[in-house]
């Protein structure tokens, strides 16, 4: 395009007055049907405009390039020859990224080349103030313009020398005095058309294409520069789009080439010309929409979208902080995220390309080494390898500061017309809307809109419906706020059972309420409405479940004692393995004792917990605890491990549940409190998917309570349930063999660490009591604590001692009556054991000292190990045994630690 001047000659040039060009469109159209058709239209003021003579003229100048003029022999080559390199504004932004745009351009070694650049960054949001200014009659104008002068100047000086920078700059200021003229004409009629903006703000593109252009030809390569407003011929629609005319385009391409034969083209994103030749522009995204034009025109190889990031994302990164780069999306998919605001091409964009099975390519001008994502329609292999779950579902968008709007009503069911009035009275008033669902019954419709629209939606609707509603027809129209669509993509989840069933189960297990649902027959897509403030936590629980990023667990471990800091240690030991074996991240979020305690947001370096909560810990204040790890809404799932024997912390479990946060527990507490809290806690865990795990409640790491509960749940009957559950009480009798007295064993084994601080907590029977009611409790039996009678194991006399040291000083006081039971048992052939028993036939619980035979399970046993027999109608004959340590800090540790992976497995990770 030659360069615009204050005045410029034509063919034709007809004086228009400025308030016909700044009037209403059908005072423009009656202008412009005396303009001749013709390729371009350059539209130029004239300096010398008077402020106060509005009555000067305008001239409209209009290039008109003959159709009979001869064609030049040279034709324009299509086909796999072409490459089309797109770059936005953040690639051209300065200098220095014009010149890596240059290098790259010349890197391509395909045979031909055209590249289309946009403006340079932040010039058309310029553009567009100075027009905003004007019409505003705000003089400021002025200066801004010149900002975009000085821009553009400074980057000739930086790029181009002689010739070159002299022939730029003298363009440039051409452009820069017609534009003021323009400018001031807005001014003064305080108001700009659509095309006389759409004029003013192109030139951007044509300016950041000519630099490069330049640039190009200073490096040796020959290259012509195209201003596409001579070549893309447009229809405007009233969706504030444009609809491309790829037959005239086509045509107009033609000719340009004969003209203009170069096999490296730099071309202008953005702009283009109605078929009465005024310029107008590609709308949103734009520059890619012209690329992917172009890119059909030519029938090029590939499209390749120069931009700041490395591909397409399998979610949004800035919320999703694993989410992956894709490598291969096809047409559908990548429109289908597109429009639920994914970052990735319009719509339209993929539309001109698909026709002819040209693929695009998303690349990051800033990491050359990253491939990128590449759109194109699936090969034959890629269909058929279907046995991955995660290449069911590519990626998942959101979109936010949406509003349901519900209108139900028995009277809806089976009238025709009502979808129809519905969703007229929302056009009425030019609201868009993003998803639909109706239940079958017909008896509601629902839908969302932009939260900044609902309310002229439903006054619209009561409007509408005023006389239903009053008659009872309809019942309600009821508004939603604070609402997200979450969609998840994928061309595979077509007719592949159980994708549906995994994204739901992956919501509910994360707590996440669904409040609408619609997918399309296509299944390609399957689109759910959230609350606002749930929506990062079900974007990552989805993403987490199709295997796309780890499955995330925010945990807090209450209690750092003997047994919640080697729980710690171990969790350190073992994070490397199962983030990279088991995809599974495990995050301490905070870590609280009973005085202060340690908050994290990204998660607490393990390897050194106690320095940090020793230099970093706050005063302990649970319920902020609990908002902290849960409050953390990057991370969908929560767990509080309480490594406590504490009864006012087991009293929280209920209302955690409630709130949708797992707890996992070796304290017993809970679940051999009152009974009727006990059933409500069941209740509960039962509903919802929220987990409570308790397997070391009974015997650390033993599975114990699994092993019930799969009997249970596979049909078999508890006849009796009868074990040493004490790992303290265990090595007592494992070793009163009579070479020591009952005391020394005692002092032994309270030195070794078996034994609480005071041993009298053991030797009461009241922990092994406490087991006996929760696999009661977990068989069937309604049984209160105090329904187990207990053989309580310490003299009546030393009860009341004041002090463990005291209690141990006056313990060999008994010895000899310890002594006359032991050669009691050994006179029978049997050894001493304490046990608890369940027995379901009886519908009773027991903890008491019995003897065995020395053939007997229980009497072979060694150190702390704890035994469980199952005596069922499955194994009446020989009951089921389960034996192992079953006391230690890293037994017990390691139960709670299996428990943890246990609710990893659940909640999406691999089993």
């Amino acid at each position: 395009m030659a360069s615009l001047s204050a005045s410029i000659s034509c063919r034709s040039s007809p004086l228009v007055s400025p308030q016909a060009l700044l009037g209403e469109p059908e005072e423009r159209r009656s202008v412009l049907s005396h303009l001749p058709r013709s390729p371009a239209c350059r539209v130029g003021v004239l300096p010398s405009l008077r402020r106060r003579d509005l009555s000067k003229t305008i001239h409209a100048s209009v290039t008109d390039v003959s159709v009979d003029i001869a064609m030049k022999e040279v034709q324009l080559p299509k086909g796999e020859t072409w490459s089309v390199h797109k770059f936005g504004g953040t690639c051209v932004g300065n200098s220095q990224r014009i010149k890596n745009v240059a290098n790259i351009v010349m890197k391509d070694d395909s045979e031909r080349k055209l590249v289309v650049v946009s403006a340079m960054s932040k010039v058309t949001d310029m553009m567009y103030d100075l027009i905003d200014k004007a019409q505003s009659r705000d003089d400021t104008y002025v200066f801004a313009l010149d900002n975009v002068l000085e821009k553009h100047r400074s980057t000739a000086l930086d790029l181009l020398e002689g010739n070159d920078l002299a022939t730029f700059l003298s363009q440039l200021d051409g452009d820069i005095n017609n534009l003021k003229a323009m400018l001031r004409a807005i001014y003064i009629a305080g108001h700009a058309t659509e095309s006389f903006t759409d004029f003013v703000v192109g030139h951007g593109e044509l300016w950041s294409a000519q630099l490069l252009s330049f640039v190009i030809k200073k490096n040796g390569v020959h290259c012509k520069w195209m201003d596409t407003r001579e070549v893309l011929i447009v229809c405007p629609t009233n969706s504030d789009q444009v609809d491309p005319d790829f037959p005239e385009s086509e045509q107009r391409l033609e000719k340009w080439y004969s003209q203009n034969p170069s096999k490296t083209i730099i071309a202008t994103g953005f702009i283009a010309s109605t078929p009465y030749n005024i310029p107008t522009t590609l709308k949103r995204d734009g520059s890619d929409f012209s690329a992917a034009i172009m890119g059909a025109l030519l029938r090029a190889r590939q499209v390749t979208i120069w931009t700041d990031v490395d591909g397409v994302y399998s979610a949004d990164p800035r919320k999703v902080g694993e989410a992956v780069i894709l490598k291969t999306l096809s047409y559908q998919e990548a429109w289908e995220m597109s429009y639920f605001g994914a970052n990735v091409l319009h719509p339209r964009t993929i539309i001109p390309v698909m026709r002819y099975d040209i693929p695009i390519v998303i690349r990051n001008i800033f990491n050359l080494s990253a491939t990128g994502t590449k759109i194109c329609r699936p090969s034959v292999s890629e269909d058929d390898d279907s046995h991955k779950l995660e290449s069911y579902v590519k990626g998942f968008a959101t979109i936010d500061n949406l509003a349901l709007v519900n209108v139900e009503g028995t009277g809806m069911a089976g009238v025709p017309g009502t979808a129809s009035a519905i969703f007229g009275a929302v056009k009425d008033v030019g609201a868009n809307v993003i998803m639909i669902s109706q239940a079958s019954s017909e008896h509601s419709v629902c839908f969302a809109v932009p939260e900044k629209e609902v309310e002229a939606v439903a006054e619209a609707l009561q409007s509408r419906f005023r006389q239903a509603l009053h008659a009872g027809r309809l019942s309600k129209v009821q508004v939603i706020p604070n609402c997200s669509i979450l969609a998840a993509v994928g061309q595979k989840m077509a007719s592949t059972p159980g994708v549906s069933a995994t994204l739901f189960n992956a919501l509910a297990k994360a707590n996440i309420n669904v409040r609408a649902i619609a997918q399309g027959c296509s299944e390609y897509n399957i689109t759910v409405v959230v609350m606002r403030d749930d929506c990062i936590r079900a974007l990552r629980a989805v993403h987490s479940r199709f295997y796309l990023s780890r499955t995330t667990i925010a945990m807090g471990i209450i209690g750092p004692g003997l047994i919640g800091s080697t729980l710690l240690e171990q969790l350190r030991d073992q994070a490397a393995v199962l983030k990279e074996e088991f995809n599974i991240d495990l995050r301490v979020m905070g870590i609280t004792g009973s005085r202060s305690m340690l908050l994290s947001e990204a998660g607490i370096d393990l390897s050194k917990w106690k320095e940090l909560l020793k230099e970093k810990g706050e005063v302990a204040d649970l319920e902020k605890f609990v908002q902290h790890v849960h409050g953390n809404g990057f991370i969908p799932n929560t767990v509080l491990v309480d490594c406590t024997a504490d009864s006012v912390v087991a009293s929280h479990y209920y209302n955690w549940l409630r709130r949708g946060i797992h707890v996992i527990t070796p304290n017993k507490k809970a679940n051999s409190g009152p009974l009727d809290q006990y059933l409500k806690l069941r209740a509960l865990q039962r509903q919802s998917y929220t987990h409570y795990f308790y397997e070391a409640t009974v015997g650390a790491g033993l599975p114990i309570v699994s092993t019930l509960r799969g009997l249970l749940e596979t049909g078999d009957k508890i006849l009796r349930i009868e074990g040493i559950f004490s790992g303290t009480l265990s090595y007592i009798f494992n070793n009163f063999t009579g070479k020591r007295s009952f005391s020394e064993v005692v002092a032994e084994a309270k030195q070794a660490g078996y034994t609480e601080p005071d041993p009298r907590d053991d030797l009461s029977g009241t922990d092994v009591q406490r087991k006996v009611i929760i696999l009661a409790r977990e068989s069937g039996l309604k049984l209160e604590l105090s329904d187990i009678p207990v053989d309580n194991l310490v003299p009546e006399p030393l009860r009341t001692s004041a002090s463990a040291e005291e209690f141990m000083k006056k313990l060999p006081q008994f010895d000899q009556k310890w002594t006359k039971k032991l050669e009691e048992a050994k006179a029978a052939g049997k050894v001493l054991r304490y046990v608890g028993v369940v027995d379901l036939l009886k519908h009773r619980g027991a903890v008491e000292q019995q003897t065995y035979e020395k053939d007997h399970p229980f009497a072979q046993l060694s150190g702390t190990d704890n035994i469980i027999a199952f005596t069922t109608t499955r194994y009446r004959e020989q009951p089921l045994i389960v034996r192992g340590p079953g006391a230690g800090a890293q037994v017990t540790a390691g139960g709670i630690f299996s428990d943890i992976l246990r609710l990893a497995s659940y909640l999406g990770a691999p089993s």
